[in-house]
């Protein structure tokens, strides 16, 4: 039986007031674990706690005069617990939710532009076992190295800028070749961020709805094109494609 229910979200939506956001977020999540960035941008986070009060967060930020904005509407995705994934709450102010490293991205005013390339999990299969397309895997290499989909590139990213390095010495190639870009990310928010700005280069982008774990959510044989497992920003570590804590330790992930 689990102890607790685990919510990761993010959304892109323009903040006007980060510190007030900040400070009704501090008040509304007593009691839970976890961590929220805000940012001009939008909110980015990941929380646990008993069902109940994570239901009750839930419905009271999506209610709430100042946070509402951003929550209202959001999209959650919900695994169960064992061991528990955080050991205190954070609410923290940033310049971005999620750094790629290209200049003058204002990417709520682009959300709709973004929606046209999401890929359901069910659709997801058939794209990457094309010839036209390039599998490419928007995270960390130590994360790459942990899992990822069968045949998909890592980029080298050790630092955030490593990415557009990445994608802009190889867009041209992939256009001459009449390639598209199959993307994917651990739960989405790199790839909504990274997608018009590749967009932008004249790439056709398509990127994972709800990235790897909405994949093993909604895939229950997610096993025969994912190879390993997908590393959590918390202390279960890595998830298996049923997501199950396999009880690895941070010692034994090389970062």
């Amino acid at each position: 039986m689990s102890s607790g229910v685990h919510i990761a979200f993010y959304r892109f939506v323009r903040i006007d007031d980060v510190a007030a956001v900040c400070d009704r977020l501090r008040e509304l999540t007593e009691g839970l674990l976890g961590t929220i960035l805000v940012a001009g941008e939008g909110v980015n986070g990941m929380l646990a706690a008993p069902s109940e009060r994570i239901d009750a967060f839930i419905d009271e930020a999506a209610a709430d005069q100042t946070v509402g904005v951003a929550f209202g509407g959001i999209t959650y995705k919900r695994t169960d617990y064992e061991r528990i994934p955080f050991s205190r709450m954070m609410v923290k102010a940033k310049q971005e939710i999620v750094p790629l490293g290209v200049d003058g991205l204002d990417l709520p005013s682009r959300v709709d532009d973004v929606a046209a390339t999401d890929v359901p999990p069910h659709e997801w299969r058939e794209l990457i076992r094309r010839d036209d397309v390039v599998v490419l895997d928007n995270r960390n290499s130590f994360e790459f190295e942990v899992g990822r989909f069968r045949g998909a590139v890592d980029p080298g990213v050790v630092n955030f800028r490593d990415f557009r390095e990445y994608v802009e010495s190889h867009a041209e190639q992939w256009k001459a070749d009449g390639k598209q870009v199959a993307m994917y990310c651990t739960g989405g928010i790199r790839c909504e961020k990274s997608s018009p700005w590749m967009q932008d280069l004249g790439l056709k982008v398509h990127q994972l709805q709800g990235g790897i774990l909405n994949y093993f959510k909604e895939i229950p044989d997610a096993d025969a094109d994912f190879d390993g497992e997908c590393f959590v920003f918390d202390n279960r570590v890595t998830l298996d494609t049923n997501l199950r804590d396999v009880g690895r330790q941070r010692s034994d992930i090389d970062g």
